[in-house]
């Protein structure tokens, strides 16, 4: 048993439950409303990359192809600095709030290329039905097109959703709070190495797990009696 304490003292992480509560609900918040935006702005990202106007195409793919080509914490000091010199009224943005931007504006070219393949991947002729049936535009999107495209792509946008959870850690850097911030204290304060990191990497474990699930049941709600049939 006393090789185990020297290992991992789980008596010394107890002593910081709080502070990896509070960094957790960071975390939590921080990717959750990162992963809601960035999915929003995807779809946009999406269809306007399908679009055949090409002065709606070239200014988005030079964003596309900045965001692929730059490190996210390049971009999260660019958003954290350079925000507020464009944007007056981003100055008196929080700290959460510049990181949720700049996870937003990293996640949401790799969700807009996975939507846009999911779009893609729908038979044709789904979209003539839809038209046959009198729905506009943005019904066939809503109602035929998008719940196909995301129950086809769901495992890509969970692998994407978990980088999205794991890019919070660089939050820390713009002084954000969060679950790695939580371990990092913990090692600082008592020089615990396996206990500080060994612990963020359970958490984060336990978020993927969490995320693993609901998203299976969301593509078991998307698919249909079909997919519930195959026993899936």
């Amino acid at each position: 048993m006393s090789w185990i304490l020297d290992f991992y003292n789980y008596k010394i992480v107890a002593q910081y439950l709080d502070r990896f509560a509070t960094g957790m609900a960071a975390t939590l918040t921080a990717a959750g409303i990162s992963l809601v935006l960035s999915v929003l702005l995807g779809i946009l990202i999406a269809l306007v990359m399908l679009s055949k106007k090409a002065w709606l195409r070239r200014p988005v793919a030079a964003y596309v192809a900045f965001i692929r080509a730059t490190p996210l914490l390049v971009q999260i000091y660019l958003v954290y600095y350079g925000l507020p010199a464009l944007l007056p009224f981003a100055k008196s943005w929080s700290d959460m709030a510049f990181g949720v931007a700049a996870l937003t504006l990293n996640s949401a070219p790799y969700m807009g290329e996975i939507i846009r393949a999911g779009i893609e991947s729908v038979p044709r002729g789904q979209f003539e039905a839809a038209k046959g049936l009198g729905m506009t535009y943005p019904q066939r999107l809503r109602y035929v097109v998008l719940p196909q495209a995301f129950a086809i792509t769901l495992p890509p946008l969970l692998g994407q959703t978990a980088v999205l959870i794991k890019d919070t850690s660089l939050l820390s850097i713009i002084t954000v709070f969060e679950f790695t911030s939580a371990g990092i204290l913990l090692n600082s304060e008592r020089v615990r190495p396996n206990e500080s990191f060994l612990t963020i990497a359970l958490g984060y474990l336990a978020i993927y797990l969490v995320v693993l699930l609901l998203t299976n049941k969301a593509r078991a709600a998307l698919a249909g009696p079909a997919w519930n049939a195959g026993g899936r």
